[in-house]
């Protein structure tokens, strides 16, 4: 078999794989987020087991903490829409005022502009809602919790013994193992240091906008830690509802404030902090982040936007870990990572070509 055939039978595999990752989002969506969930816990359980906490108690305390933050984020999303719906009669009439002083800004620039067609562009409860949609959306999957409590349950029980299985299946397992262990300590370290780092977002947002006197601090802090995971584009999604309703509420005083907030946590956190902790080579290219929000977001719905970069960053680490892979590693990476490592050629001297 050629190569361009073997590469038209690895597209078309792909093909089939999106296919029926797509036919099983129902099912794939829960499985997901239960691996992610499991990854983040198994960090405190085997922390636990180091002091000598027996696995089966590690494991309850984990889950009992998973619980309550999950139940805590209903009841969160579930009283600030209830909130929101009766605050939405106020911003409305903030934001006809606000749409009446700029229309009185612009006529005597000679703009004539209708405050209705104006009201039609700028409805106070488009970004609100697309937020809250999207927390909710994200809550209908955790309804399913029963399924995915019980799955991360089984992966944590599962997850000491699994080296020894694997040690058992593989045929050559002095050669495979330690790529199988280089892959689960990055895997792990890259969730451990981006979750730190969102939840040092979310607090960080929620404290900025609750001493603003904007509405729902902690909602816009959930938001920021959930779309954290997600570089760049996230942080940008999750700043349009906060500073739209502080410009409502509060004002452009306050609007400029909470959006400068945004923009100076985006560039501690993104350009300073992660890279830090992370270092270069866990990094993914912008098209790539791009790509992978597009793809997995079309794939599974909003939970796959939320775990694209995730996803996408397991497979780069699954790929440096293989030797014969790290080619399609480096094809991920961000164009700094590898630009020191290319030779730098010298000018051939005329004189020499002669020689």
């Amino acid at each position: 078999m050629g190569p361009s055939s073997s590469a038209l039978l690895v597209a078309a595999a792909l093909v089939v794989i999106a296919a029926g990752i797509k036919a099983a989002e129902d099912l794939m969506v829960p499985f997901l987020l239960s691996a992610f969930i499991a990854t983040i816990a198994a960090t405190p359980v085997f922390w636990l087991k180091k002091r000598k906490v027996p696995e089966v108690l590690a494991i309850c305390l984990v889950m009992l903490g998973i619980v309550i933050v999950l139940m805590g984020i209903a009841a969160l999303i579930a009283h600030s829409g209830t909130a929101f719906t009766q605050r939405l009669p106020f911003y409305q009439e903030r934001l006809t005022h606000i749409i009446a002083d700029v229309v009185a800004w612009l006529l005597p620039l000679g703009v004539d502009v209708s405050t209705d067609a104006l009201m039609s562009y700028f409805d106070p409860g488009t970004a609100l809602v697309m937020a809250g949609n999207t927390l909710s959306r994200l809550g209908g999957v955790l309804s399913d919790g029963f399924l995915i409590l019980l799955t991360v349950i089984f992966i944590l029980a599962e997850a000491s013994s699994f080296p020894r299985k694997l040690s058992e299946t593989l045929a050559n397992p002095e050669q495979s193992l330690p790529h199988f262990n280089r892959f689960a300590i990055n895997v792990n370290r890259y969730i451990a240091i981006k979750t730190t780092v969102s939840l040092a977002t979310g607090i960080t947002v929620s404290v900025l906008l609750a001493l603003l006197g904007i509405d729902f601090p902690v909602l816009w802090g959930l938001l920021a830690f959930l779309l954290n995971y997600i570089p760049t584009i996230g942080s940008i999604i999750a700043a349009v509802p906060a500073v739209l309703l502080a410009l409502i509420q509060l004002g452009p005083g306050a609007a400029l404030i909470a959006a400068g907030g945004y923009a100076a946590l985006n560039i501690i956190m993104g350009s300073i902090v992660e890279p830090r902790f992370m270092g270069r080579g866990l990094g993914l290219s912008t098209l790539v982040v791009f790509l992978s929000l597009v793809l997995w977001g079309w794939l599974l719905g909003p939970v796959g936007m939320l775990l694209s970069v995730p996803l996408t960053m397991t497979a780069k680490i699954a790929l440096e870990a293989n030797p014969n892979t790290q080619w399609l590693a480096h094809l991920l990476g961000p164009q700094h990572d590898y630009e020191e490592e290319l030779p730098v050629r010298e000018p051939a001297v005329s004189g020499e070509s002669g020689q």
